[in-house]
């Protein structure tokens, strides 16, 4: 889903916890800093954390640091070049988004049209906002068995993932009913596998050549991996990682494998090489929160229980009567299937369920992402809420909020596989409907990291490098 603003009503103030002059709103689950000004019933707009704002947006806004005549710091707080929206902790407050006035798009449209839950974009033919992406690349990739050069519409019935939405935005979409179940969500780059109908051309024959033209075409299966956005050939150098090899590896474990039509998404985590973690590393210091630095350590590395150097090590167990040892390989990174479909000739998808996917990958030798929970969305939901201190909410509560409470019970804490870093957040996914209905939802913790991370333009968020990869 693109990046958006929304319009939206304020219906949650609280004062600020160590400051005066500030209070925090509420909206969308998100706490937001704002001034005295904000008032309950308020229509603002309402810009997430990861977005970007336009030069013409923030010049009628002054939103951009600047200095006055005499050099002193004068206007806004954005980063004149960036001008992206973090997760940030103010005086020790989370602030997670911004929120701006109506009257800050005056000058490209008529608030009294703006209505409590337009999305805004680009208003008078002016852009005013977009996803944040550091810095464009550029790459191909591998392609078959054979290696074959990648060439256009050559696997037409490959196709990317779908992108998948924010679950606080998306609440309206659950029902009484539905089965949801909740995964981790994984911060690593996005790889898919198929084993489809390759386009393929005959050499030309001495008639062809008489009639210049091309070669008879015909169809193959063969097997095609690419990123999230790139089919991947054998020129490829690289790209963002300039290092194919941990693709190529992660590909591999396909191979002869996938039955016709079978297509395979996944995440690859860890490390590219010896010196290159997957996804950027960050010193938690510069999050300035002394607590989580005590829990995690000095740095994040999204390891996820990867070795950068690969192999074996030792584990010992020890008990009243024995011990022993066993060597535990730790892989330099490896693959995590979240989803697979089946698809035709015709290029019609059918989405295999996540017990179908699952049953699968055991049988191809691949891991899945882990489960946290699976449940049915009950008739009076609020009555049935439990968090994990035990306590009934019987509250009133939409199947969407239902769905929020349950993640909001996963989406912070430690990765459960490797134990060292944060954990991203969770991914609901509604199991019983035929097309795929997939929502994600971060922890406040990660997306301070995260903007961290990208505050330095040439380590950008590695999955959004993919989503501007070209094949040149």
């Amino acid at each position: 889903m693109a990046y958006c603003g929304y319009v939206v009503k304020i219906e949650h103030l609280r004062p600020h916890t160590n400051a005066d002059r500030l209070q925090i709103a509420t909206v969308f689950g998100n706490d937001v800093v704002v001034g005295l000004d904000t008032q309950i019933g308020q229509m603002m707009i309402y810009f997430p954390t990861d977005g970007q704002l336009s030069p013409e947006y923030c010049a009628f806004n002054d939103l951009v640091r600047r200095k006055d005549e005499n050099g002193n710091p004068a206007g806004g707080y954005l980063d004149p070049d960036k001008r992206n929206i973090k997760a940030i902790r103010l005086r020790g407050e989370k602030s997670d988004g911004m929120l701006m006035p109506l009257t800050s798009v005056a000058n490209w449209t008529s608030i009294s049209d703006l209505k409590v839950g337009d999305q805004i974009t680009t208003l008078g033919g002016v852009e005013i906002c977009r996803k944040y992406i550091p810095r464009r690349v550029s790459g191909g990739v591998f392609v078959g068995s054979g290696h074959k050069k990648a060439k256009a519409n050559f696997a037409p019935t490959f196709y990317e993932h779908v992108d998948t939405a924010q679950l606080a935005y998306s609440l309206g979409q659950f029902k009484t009913g539905d089965i949801v179940e909740l995964t981790l969500k994984m911060h690593g780059t996005s790889g898919r596998t198929g084993y489809l109908p390759i386009n393929k051309q005959m050499k030309r024959t001495i008639l062809d050549k008489i009639l210049r033209r091309p070669g008879k075409q015909y169809k193959e299966y063969d097997y095609v991996t690419g990123t999230r956005r790139v089919v991947l050939d054998e020129n490829h150098d690289g790209g963002f990682y300039a290092d194919s090899n941990f693709r190529i590896a992660m590909a591999a474990k396909f191979d002869g494998k996938l039955r016709k039509g079978e297509v395979v998404y996944y995440e690859i985590v860890g490390f590219v090489n010896a010196n290159t973690p997957i996804m950027a590393s960050v010193k938690n210091s510069k999050i300035k929160d002394k607590e989580f630095t005590k829990q995690y350590g000095e740095e994040t590395v999204f390891s996820y229980g990867c070795n950068p150097n690969g192999g074996y090590k030792a584990e010992c167990y020890y008990d009243a009567y024995d011990s022993y040892c066993e060597d535990v390989i730790e892989p330099r990174c490896e693959v995590y299937v979240y989803r697979m479909t089946q698809v035709n000739e015709d290029g019609d998808v059918f989405e295999l369920s996540p017990d179908q996917v699952r049953m699968r990958c055991e049988q191809m030798g691949v891991k899945t992402v882990p489960v946290f929970e699976r449940f049915i969305i009950p008739e009076n939901p609020g009555e049935v809420l439990v968090d994990k201190a035990g306590d009934t909410d019987y509250g009133v509560c939409s199947p969407g909020e239902y769905v929020l409470r349950k993640v909001e019970q996963y989406f912070d804490g430690p990765d459960p596989i490797g134990k060292t870093h944060i954990r991203e957040g969770v991914v609901a996914r509604i199991v019983n409907r035929p097309d795929i209905a997939v929502y994600k939802h971060k922890n406040f913790n990660f997306k301070v990291l995260e903007g961290i991370i990208k505050e330095d333009a040439t380590a950008p968020d590695m999955e959004e490098a993919q989503e501007v990869e070209t094949n040149e």
